[in-house]
């Protein structure tokens, strides 16, 4: 790096070739997603070692780095509060201060979602959030639709008040501290950010994210339709979003039905089947039954649907009606079972199968009655219908079931269902835990990621967690494209190829432009970047391309990089942010409504985090 001077004085060797050619490699196969981005991320991995770009006794070094564990403690310390139910809690509290008025209930809880998002990852607030604005919702008439985009926002938004809110920040201190070993003679040693040292850019964010929506919320919004889903809704509501409606009835099977001797399966596939929610055979009776189900003569199916279609398919299959529950009055009390949404979030296990991949019934129990996708409702041959991120799947279950499904995190539930917390007796002891974390991090005694992992053990050690739910409450997908794709910021630094870049790009710029157009410059490109190459791949590509920028033109390297570090979170234009993703399908966004939105929000964001960098440094 000594030789940043002139564009003439950096030829472009192999290695940085090879570097640019991962770089390139990475983009594409992320926006393409031919292949799971953790995949695509370990690839890099392998090949930045098989070329010696990164020697083999550091390749693996992100995944020991402070920003690995700093991510896995944020993920475990989210869960201990997410099993107390802190947030259900948290809903009753915000329903009885905002007294049911509309504005006061969304700007109170995007305050409150964007100060939870300071110390846990964006996808986990949303998941932890998206049944919070359903109660909200439901017990207030408040649209669904008009809650859901400023809390996502003011999600997105908090993420900036600590350097453990999101991905980029907590990466950050890695990348800068490992430019170090590349910094030209004379250069003073970068040093990394304390732990609230974005706080006011944060509050400024938030703050602003708030303003906008309490200002200009209906014409960004409109009037909203009321989405909002509880129990004691279930049918009026199904049956006007997903034309699921009618009552349920049981059907017996005589010993002339063509249902004899066929699966559950097959007998659905059969023209104008209701929906089958139930088999009796023998003694034995059970919601949710498996497609290789037999049916028999005797067989009790509980099948839902209107009185004018059962009876059609009973005259012709032969079966005998009774709309008097005697079989299954259990199984269908409200207060055991039901119909509920769930969203697939981005990281879920369940993208890219279907149904029948899943067995979703054989597992879990629960019977898949619909797929809202982008708006559409798809409820004929779901079955082989591969499931996407953003996906609304309409469930029937019993409530346990949903519960014990849902705590794999492949879905988030949005319905408000009955459920019984599993520890909230654990409640205290979990905030205790969580303010002594954050007070040790604070402190600056110990460093932050020792500290959020002494608030995860302390979890664990307290009971307020076991060690099987500490490891299901790590995203292990964001670990490893976090730890896989660092190096290739090592490499883009010690080859040259970060600075080879960054006097490309000011030879074409000129070198009398002012230094905040070059800051401008870097935050739009890493929001470009982000929008297809995810927050983690652009602040991995762009920080050391900006620490070297900042060299040239006599800037400070750690404002620009901490520009990146912001910048890569300035994603409100599509549903390639986890948040919105999640978000999209219970609100019922389309794109446009996103657009409309982002727009203004992707200038209003870069132009603050510009204002306050420069303020504060």
């Amino acid at each position: 790096m000594d030789n940043l001077a002139t564009g003439s004085s950096m030829a472009l060797t192999t290695d940085m070739m090879l570097v640019l050619a991962l770089v390139g490699f990475t983009m594409v196969m992320l926006m393409l997603e031919k292949l799971r981005p953790d995949v695509t991320a370990l690839i890099v991995l392998v090949a930045l070692g098989l070329l010696g770009l990164v020697p083999a006794e550091r390749l693996f070094g992100g995944f020991a780095g402070n920003a690995v564990i700093s991510i896995i403690a944020t993920m475990i310390l989210g869960a201990g509060l997410d099993r107390t139910g802190a947030l259900n809690r948290l809903s009753v509290w915000l329903l009885r201060v905002s007294k049911g008025m509309e504005e006061r209930l969304i700007w109170m809880t995007s305050i409150m979602a964007g100060l939870v998002s300071s110390v846990m990852q964006n996808p986990s607030v949303a998941t932890l959030f998206l049944p919070v604005a359903s109660r909200l919702s439901a017990r207030t008439g408040v649209a669904l639709s008009r809650m859901l985009l400023p809390i996502g926002v003011a999600i997105v938004m908090g993420g900036s008040l600590t350097m453990v809110g999101n991905s980029p920040l907590i990466m950050l201190n890695d990348l800068v501290l490992s430019a170090n070993s590349n910094l030209p003679s004379g250069v003073a040693t970068l040093t990394g950010f304390e732990m609230f040292a974005p706080l006011p850019i944060g509050i400024a964010l938030l703050l602003a994210s708030v303003l906008l929506f309490r200002l200009f919320g209906r014409r960004l919004l409109g009037g909203g339709e009321d989405k909002g889903v509880t129990p004691a809704r279930t049918e009026s509501y199904f049956a006007n979003a997903y034309g699921i409606g009618g009552e349920i009835y049981e059907l017996t099977v005589t010993a002339d039905s063509p249902l004899v001797g066929m699966s559950i399966g097959e007998a659905e596939a059969q023209r104008d089947a209701p929906l089958f929610l139930a088999l009796k055979s023998g003694n034995e009776s059970r919601l949710a039954a498996p497609a290789d189900a037999m049916i028999w003569v005797g067989s009790v199916i509980g099948a839902m649907g209107r009185r004018e279609e059962i009876n059609d398919y009973a005259q012709n299959n032969l079966l005998r009606v009774s709309p008097r529950l005697r079989n299954f009055a259990d199984l269908f009390n409200p207060s055991r079972a039901g119909i509920s949404e769930a969203v697939i979030p981005p990281n879920s296990r369940f993208i890219g199968k279907t149904q029948a991949d899943l067995q979703l019934r054989k597992r879990h129990g629960m019977s898949l009655l619909a797929i809202n996708r982008d708006g559409e409702i798809w409820r004929e041959d779901i079955r082989h219908m591969p499931i996407k991120s953003g996906d609304m799947l309409v469930f029937h279950s019993i409530w346990q079931s949903l519960a014990q499904a849902s705590e794999d995190r492949d879905f988030v539930v949005v319905t408000d269902y009955p459920k019984e917390q599993q520890r909230p007796h654990k409640l205290w002891v979990a905030l205790a835990v969580f303010a002594v974390a954050l007070g040790l991090a604070l402190s600056a005694e110990l460093p932050v990621p020792l500290a959020l992992m002494t608030g995860a053990v302390g979890m664990l050690v307290l009971g307020v967690l076991n060690m099987d739910e500490a490891y299901g409450a790590i995203n292990w997908k964001t670990v490893f494209l976090m730890a896989c794709l660092i190096p290739l910021g090592w490499a883009m630094d010690s080859t040259g190829t970060a600075g080879w870049i960054a006097i490309q790009v000011l030879d074409r710029l000129g070198t009398d432009v002012p230094i905040w157009v070059l800051e401008a410059a870097v935050g739009l490109l890493t929001t470009m970047f982000a929008l297809v190459i995810t927050h983690v791949g652009a602040t991995v590509v762009m920080v050391p391309m900006a620490i070297n920028l900042a060299l040239i033109v006599g800037g400070n390297p750690v404002v620009f990089a901490l520009i990146v570090a912001l910048s890569a979170s300035n994603n409100f234009l599509s549903a390639s942010n986890p948040v919105l993703a999640m978000i999209a399908g219970p609100a019922g966004y389309r794109p446009l409504d996103l657009l409309k939105v982002g727009i203004p929000l992707t200038f209003v964001y870069l132009g603050i985090v510009l204002v306050a960098v420069n303020v504060m440094f």
